[in-house]
């Protein structure tokens, strides 16, 4: 169809970086103790609406079958919510205040040149080390294909697949024409999975794992997939919009004075978004769960190998989304605020030896702790410059208490207009989770501040930062923040530096 369908698979470009120093260490890896293997999974723009979330709706075969070899974690935070900030934290290990990039447009190398990444830590370990898709930064859908903003020293090699969904763009309904990534877009469209690029992904990663099986190299991998869906334009073949017939969609409306208490610069809105009918709202949902469920298939593609190429019992799988998305919740949609659903994301890890497989955790946990884990687990010294915590306690036990609060930072896009040009503003926001509260910032608080009672209000409806009775819970959790801050290595920013984040590149990605 479409007479594209036979040079869009082979539409796949491969870098191979380091070819004499990676063939040393793999002849290193084989006079090593075996280690495990890393499938590193990382979905973009995933939300927690998923089957072993206890979402009723959406389809998610695969990954709820991992969830139940592994650890889910109930209580994962991203520590920005937008995706540079976010990858760039958590490949790297350090807070965004730490690594500097507070946008789409950053580069972790500028303020850290010779900061070791989570990667880079495997390859001088004698790990065979590949990335397939986004890892690192990609504006989507514009640099599908290309290696957009990557990390050339994390890795032996790439692999940047790119589909069908990257060559109909004429074709793609969106709010704003011209424009896919920074707005919500979709399409419906008459293909096959493998037409798709994270289709192409899958089968270039599965080779992956067939050429650099460790039975046949004697060299383990680390191997970081990084699909695209379902990140806008949400692209699927027309069979994942049929398992989602529209009227079964009961999209979320805004409650009537929910904004009445929540301060402008939380409240990121994009063009059109709060114009959106009913049934708008219902068009869109279902191509953001069809991409869901689209992208679960491949998910379960890669499972698949592993079982079949009997690599599973020396495997750990980590599966992770770079942020939360909303999906109409106080009125917005996408990402980049700092409420529950933009910070809140799925996270999966599967141990081969851990104890406690098809547990849930409710143990607060940041993403800047991946990097120490997989550390841990496959006993390798970590970096001193490391800032989160291992996780290897609680897959073996789930029931351990996390972290007393997880951080999450952005910088606002609500724009505060004074004085007499209408001068626009941008402020900085730090909010912390506790097991059952949220409290949140602006500019230092000068600008508004937050605080969700999660037992009594999960739709966080209520803002209690000023009422007098929870004066006692509002000066404990600034105390928290600070200290959150302290550690997170917080620094002032300049309005005019907040100012210069703004625009499209923020957007993107």
């Amino acid at each position: 169809m479409l007479g594209l369908r036979v040079w869009l698979l082979m539409a796949v470009t491969v870098m191979v970086a380091g070819s004499i120093h990676g063939k040393t260490r793999a002849a290193e890896g084989k006079t090593k103790k075996p280690r495990k293997n890393v499938l590193f999974i990382t979905i973009d723009d995933l939300n927690n609406d998923l089957g072993c979330y206890g979402d009723g709706l959406v389809k998610s075969p695969n990954i709820d079958a991992l969830a139940k070899k592994g650890v889910t974690f109930d209580k994962a935070y991203c520590q920005y919510p937008v995706c540079n900030p976010s990858r760039s934290s958590f490949m790297t290990g350090l807070y965004p205040d730490q690594t500097g990039v507070l946008s789409n447009k950053d580069n972790f190398r500028d303020k850290n040149p010779n900061v070791t990444t989570l990667p880079q830590l495997f390859r001088e370990h004698g790990y065979f080390v590949a990335r397939v898709g986004k890892i690192y930064h990609y504006g989507v859908p514009t640099q599908i294909g290309t290696s957009g903003e990557d990390d050339p020293a994390s890795w032996d090699q790439v692999v940047n697949p790119r589909g069908i969904d990257r060559e109909v763009h004429e074709k793609i309904h969106t709010l704003q024409e011209g424009k896919f990534g920074g707005t919500l877009s979709w399409l419906n469209i008459e293909s096959d999975d493998l037409e798709h690029t994270d289709g192409i992904g899958a089968t270039e990663a599965i080779k992956l794992m067939e050429t650099h099986d460790p039975k046949k190299t004697g060299q383990p991998f680390f191997l970081a997939v990084g699909f695209y869906r379902p990140h806008t334009p949400y692209v699927a073949p027309s069979n994942y919009f049929e398992m989602y017939p529209r009227n079964a969609i009961e999209p979320v409306m805004e409650k009537p004075g929910d904004r009445d208490d929540i301060p402008e610069a939380a409240l990121p809105d994009r063009p059109k978004q709060r114009e959106l009918t009913k049934e708008q709202r219902q068009e869109i949902i279902q191509a953001y769960y069809a991409s869901v469920t689209y992208m679960d298939a491949q998910v379960g593609r890669l499972l698949a190998a592993l079982k079949r190429l009997d690599l599973e019992k020396n495997t750990i799988v980590v599966f992770v989304s770079d942020h939360g998305y909303h999906l109409g919740q106080h009125g917005l949609w996408q990402k980049s605020d700092l409420f529950e659903g933009s910070a809140r994301v799925p996270l999966i890890i599967t141990d081969p030896n851990g104890k406690s497989g098809g547990e849930t955790t409710e143990a607060i946990t940041e993403l800047v702790d991946l990097y120490p884990t997989l550390a841990d687990l496959c006993r390798l010294p970590k970096p001193k410059h490391l800032k989160g915590r291992s996780l290897a306690p609680i897959l073996e036990d789930p029931s351990q208490p996390g972290k007393e609060a997880a951080l999450t930072v952005t910088v606002s896009r609500g724009i505060r207009v004074k004085g007499p040009q209408g001068k626009r503003e941008r402020v900085m926001g730090y909010s912390i989770r506790t097991p059952r509260y949220r409290y949140t910032e602006w500019g230092n608080g000068k600008n508004g501040r937050e605080l969700y009672d999660y037992l009594s209000d999960p739709d966080e409806f209520t803002n209690l930062a000023e009422d007098p009775e929870h004066a006692t819970t509002v000066e404990q959790m600034e105390s928290l923040l600070k200290s959150a801050k302290k550690r997170a290595g917080a620094t002032p920013v300049s309005e005019n530096a907040l100012n210069e984040l703004g625009g499209r590149p923020q957007l993107e990605g």
